[in-house]
């Protein structure tokens, strides 16, 4: 998928976006040649780039199956992405095949090919919203039929809050999520982060994503990742560690050790539960 020409409808295959720039870090083929010029230019200030993202999507594949295996029934996945092989949906429902799932994002793009994914598994849907819009998002019709917000939800928020400005106050947008989400529910969050980063590097890699879709990317240190989990109940990310956020690649890592590489590194996640 590599000429203007095949770019479906409704599709601008000459501005990166950073859902197709992610199938590509992962080897997928839902990209053009825009987004593959762009993950090159950030490779090159991120040498760890590939790390990370394989990090982040096993975080991703790690936590919902834990959601799952503590009674979680309904997720919903903002910001989803592009398919690239063991959704949310396939995670969850190999340990709990009545589970429904969710999937959001606001690229056409990803709308085209979620759709085409989903059709006939059961339990899940695709709707076109943004993170920043949650009313539309929490009120959209399929969300309304599908969701049960009287009971416990899974919110997952994988790499979207790094997308948002500060002006736009992404915490705000998540206590505003978690608001309408009843006691017992969960977020798994993770976001990537400016520490051990050189900030000549940084500002390489946050140019390309100014030129994106999504006009923007906003790395930020630990504090104000953390921010996002106040007035949860932080789940420890393995075995003996303390309830806090922890780098993308270690949550739920059969060996913690081998897994905090330098990828991981790059970024903070974390589950956490809303309390009673």
């Amino acid at each position: 998928m590599s000429d203007i020409e095949q770019a479906p409808p409704g599709v601008d295959s000459t501005v990166p976006s950073p859902a197709r720039m992610y199938d590509y870090i992962l080897g997928g083929t839902a990209n053009y040649e825009v987004d593959r010029q762009a993950v090159e230019k950030v490779r090159a200030h991120m040498p760890d780039l590939e790390d990370a993202a394989w990090a982040n999507r096993g975080f991703l594949q790690r936590s919902v199956k834990w959601l799952a295996e503590n009674g979680i029934r309904q997720f919903i996945d903002i910001g989803a992405g592009l398919p690239t092989g063991n959704n949310t949906h396939d995670a969850v429902q190999r340990v709990a095949p009545d589970a429904r799932i969710l999937y959001v994002d606001n690229d056409p793009l990803v709308e085209i090919h979620a759709k085409s994914l989903l059709e006939g598994v059961p339990g899940t849907a695709f709707i076109t919203a943004d993170f920043r819009d949650p009313e539309g998002l929490l009120g959209h019709e399929q969300t309304r039929a599908m969701i049960d917000f009287t009971q416990p939800v899974a919110l997952l928020l994988v790499t979207v809050t790094h997308f948002v400005s500060d002006e736009d106050d992404p915490w705000g947008l998540v206590r505003r999520y978690v608001s309408e989400i009843a006691p017992g529910s969960y977020i798994a969050l993770s976001a990537i982060s400016s520490d051990r980063q050189v900030s000549e590097e940084l500002d390489q890699v946050t140019a390309v994503y100014a030129k994106s879709s999504s006009q923007g990317a906003y790395p930020r240190p630990r504090a104000e990742i953390e921010r996002f989990f106040t007035g949860l109940e932080i789940v420890p990310p393995y075995e003996g560690a303390p309830a806090e956020v922890c780098h993308i690649g270690v949550w739920g890592a059969e060996d913690p050790d081998e897994a905090n590489s330098d990828g991981s590194r790059l970024g903070y996640a974390a589950v956490a539960r809303k309390p009673a």
